[in-house]
């Protein structure tokens, strides 16, 4: 079941959105009655009710905001007891103090929003022994080991458990919970109002992870990254799957450097099929590959990984996504400048033809190993100078300083650097008044599709090429080798414009 929490100052607003949500499908709405800022009426919020409830009334020290006295809290507790909620929610050191009473199920918890204790076990036995019929235990993620312990929790629990670990790196503890055991799994109504940290939307949850729908059989794959919450891959990936009736997941994995391998390993040991790896793993992951493809190998960087039992094999999809991208608009800019001439062969588009990168992480690794096999001239600038002169050293390239950039005249200038993603849309790596309408604009940014750097190059008479035609390419790729199957690149494009779309329909 997903429970969705709803935590509003208002009654009206409460029954509102309760009623709201029923409509939508949820199967459990959670009332958080400490957010409410006067007295409750718990006659007027749970009459008629549309689905079934849980009743929690947190104290600040717990998480809540609950700042009355004790005594009314209890009170308030049994009486939603009296009035026959679904459950109610209590914490360890009032569990024994509010007896059973009627058809009223008891969820006994406990809270920690700084780490996750070394004694999980025990925690669960005191919580169980307390009449529970559900046991609850969130806590804050520090790790991924903290997530492998609570759904090992979970699921081996003789008890009805849901073992949540809070924060970004705890989301697939709440994504994979109903697989390992829990009765429920905690949701939000919307992004914009998250009771706790990590919180995933309930429209997400349903409609992207379909949560409810994940079994024995599901087969894993995700996004390894630090942070990895803005990336869109989930979406693009599930909805790929679901198109094909795929019973795969698509999973967003943040994991710390220092936990790669540990993370790498519990991808075998659980069945994952594969990964999409980004910022700021692409480097490391490949020493940690069985094997690699040799253009991967020398470019020193991967974005994939597909797993096959103890096997983990590392590709580059940016690199071959780009140079499509690429080729295909020295193509067109040829054919236009020749008059409808034909375009020429590949290696002659590319030969002798100055290139400026702006980055030096794994985008810009990939693009600048393309543009030097294909004959390019190839300079890197970037905020952190040694890192661009590692990079031209190891493409055969040249480094120049980040302020040295536009001393340059180049057929082709690449923004590989996170300026101008979302939510930071007004800036750009490249004062428009430095560009030449003869240069190819290629932007790796997706987020917007139109960052301010396409728009000036557009504006300046540029040929342009945005990061989203990137994207979609490299995960259509990445969906074949995860697969096998063609890529739905139609849906897969069509997915991506409606999330970045400033106009949503």
């Amino acid at each position: 079941m997903l429970c969705v929490t709803i935590g509003r100052s208002r009654h009206k607003a409460m029954i509102a959105e309760y009623q709201f949500l029923a409509e939508k499908g949820a199967d459990l709405v959670e009332m958080r009655l400490d957010y409410i800022g006067r007295h409750i009426d718990l006659t007027r919020l749970l009459a008629n009710r549309p689905c079934p409830v849980v009743v929690t009334c947190r104290r600040k020290e717990d998480g809540g905001r609950w700042d009355k006295s004790e005594e009314e809290r209890l009170m308030i507790l049994r009486n939603a007891i009296a009035s026959g909620v679904d459950f109610v929610d209590l914490e360890e050191d009032v569990a024994g103090s509010i007896p059973r009473y009627g058809a009223t199920k008891r969820i006994v918890s406990l809270h920690n929003f700084e780490f996750t204790p070394n004694n999980l076990e025990e925690i669960h036995g005191r919580l169980a022994d307390l009449d529970a019929d559900v046991v609850k235990i969130a806590t804050m993620a520090n790790s991924f080991t903290d997530c492998i312990r609570m759904l090992r929790l979970v699921e081996s629990a003789k008890v009805p458990t849901i073992g949540l670990c809070m924060g970004d790196t705890g989301v697939i503890t709440r994504v994979l919970g109903l697989r390992y055991g829990s009765p429920f799994t905690y949701t939000t109504m919307s992004s914009e109002r998250k009771i706790a940290p990590g919180q995933v939307t309930f429209d997400t949850m349903r409609d992207v992870y379909r949560a409810k729908e994940i079994d024995a059989d599901t087969k894993l794959f995700g996004v390894v990254a630090d942070p990895v919450s803005h990336s869109l891959s989930p979406q693009i990936h599930n909805a790929a799957f679901k198109h094909d009736n795929l019973n795969y997941r698509y999973l967003p994995f943040r994991i710390a450097a220092d936990e790669l391998p540990l993370f790498l390993q519990w991808c075998k040991e659980t069945g994952v099929g594969g990964l999409s790896v980004t910022i700021p793993h692409k480097e490391a992951m490949l020493e940690l590959m069985s094997q690699a493809e040799s253009a991967t190998t020398n470019i020193g960087a991967i974005n994939t990984v597909a797993i096959d039992g103890n096997e983990a094999s590392g590709y580059n999809t940016d690199y071959r996504a780009a140079m499509d991208c690429l080729q295909e608009a020295l193509s067109t800019q040829n054919t236009m400048q020749k008059k409808g001439a034909p375009p020429g062969q590949p290696e002659e588009l590319f030969r002798g033809r100055g290139a400026l990168i702006m980055g030096a992480g794994g985008v810009a690794r990939a693009i600048a190993y393309g543009l030097r096999q294909r004959g390019a001239v190839v300079t890197i600038a970037s905020r952190t100078e040694e890192r661009a002169k590692k990079l031209a050293r190891d493409i055969g390239g040249k480094a120049i300083s980040w302020e040295a950039r536009y001393s340059l005249q180049p057929g082709i200038l690449v923004n590989c650097t996170p300026i101008g993603m979302h939510p930071d849309v007004d800036s750009t790596p490249y004062d428009k008044a430095k560009l030449l309408n003869e240069t190819i604009v290629f932007d790796t940014v997706y987020n917007p599709e139109h960052t301010l750097l396409i728009k000036d190059a557009r504006a300046a008479g540029c040929f342009v090429v945005n990061g989203l035609d990137m994207f979609v390419r490299q995960a259509a790729y990445q969906y074949k080798l995860f697969t096998g199957l063609e890529p739905p690149s139609k849906l897969m494009r069509e997915t991506v414009k409606k999330i970045t779309s400033p106009v949503k329909f």
